[in-house]
């Protein structure tokens, strides 16, 4: 029997998908926008940092002109969040397509010692305001038969990491929130889907690395070296090689993917 294989070329094509990005104005959330923007996709870039917003508002316009736009957010304050980013989308008649939820992690320490001000602090930030956004979209969302959630976590969901006691609650809270809305949005042809990046160049990382060091008395480098030694592949991530996972998770190629984990780490993370 002759069997014959299609090879698919595989083009990422999101024309006329409007795209919500948590965290644009660096690391994973920086090189999503820009991949995003790339194939074609209105991208809405939040960050907090008004002058970070508009130098990447400038050059994201080189690639895509008049298919940018930016809302200055802050996920520390979800009631705000929700109230801006509701007057803006629909002061300019946009419903969002793509959600990539996508902020930066809680203060490292053990769980133990930390207050409840932190956790409520990193709820609010992380949880409490991904939950916000979804108010505001889904709707629209279930409307048209057609949305992607993503959240962009850590593989500390199926490995909780040492050092990380809040950061690591909060992620679980995050993993099992996305899990039931899988569930719950299915039908509507709306996927809810994480990545879990692992030890990835980004600030985020920087600051782990920064952190450790000082409290072992060694060098920033020496720190970086030892974590890329536990990666099967020796080496830290770059934030696109996470970003690519994102914009795979987003297209047409995965519309049948709902309700995982996608571990980006090399494999670092020993459970499967």
């Amino acid at each position: 029997m002759l069997i014959l294989y299609r090879i698919i070329d595989m083009n990422f094509d999101f024309k006329n998908k409007k795209v919500l990005i948590g965290g644009a104005t660096d690391g994973i959330g920086w090189s999503s926008a820009k991949l995003f923007a790339e194939n074609g996709a209105e991208v809405i870039l939040l960050g907090r940092n008004d002058s970070k917003l508009k130098e990447r508002f400038k050059e994201l316009s080189i690639i895509t002109p008049n298919k940018i736009q930016t809302l200055n957010v802050d996920y520390n304050k979800p009631k705000e969040l929700e109230s801006r980013l509701t007057e803006y989308l629909k002061s300019k008649n946009i419903e969002i397509d793509i959600v990539v939820n996508n902020t930066g992690g809680p203060p490292g320490g053990r769980l133990d010692a930390a207050s409840s001000s932190e956790l409520i602090s990193a709820f609010n930030m992380h949880l409490i305001s991904y939950h916000k956004i979804l108010g505001v979209v889904s709707n629209g969302m279930k409307e048209r038969s057609f949305g992607r959630i993503i959240n962009v976590i850590s593989t500390s969901v199926k490995q909780p990491l040492n050092g990380l006691g809040v950061s690591n609650t909060i992620r679980g809270a995050v993993a099992n929130w996305a899990k039931t809305l899988s569930n719950e949005l299915g039908e509507y042809n709306i996927t809810v889907n994480n990545v879990l990046p692992g030890a990835t160049n980004t600030g985020r990382l920087n600051e782990i690395i920064r952190n450790k060091a000082l409290k072992q008395g060694t060098e920033e480098q020496l720190v970086k070296n030892s974590m890329a030694s536990e990666v099967p592949m020796k080496r830290i991530a770059e934030p696109e090689e996470v970003a690519y996972a994102i914009l795979f998770l987003a297209s047409e190629y995965a519309s049948y993917i709902n309700g995982i984990n996608l571990p980006v780490d090399g494999g670092r993370t020993k459970s499967l």
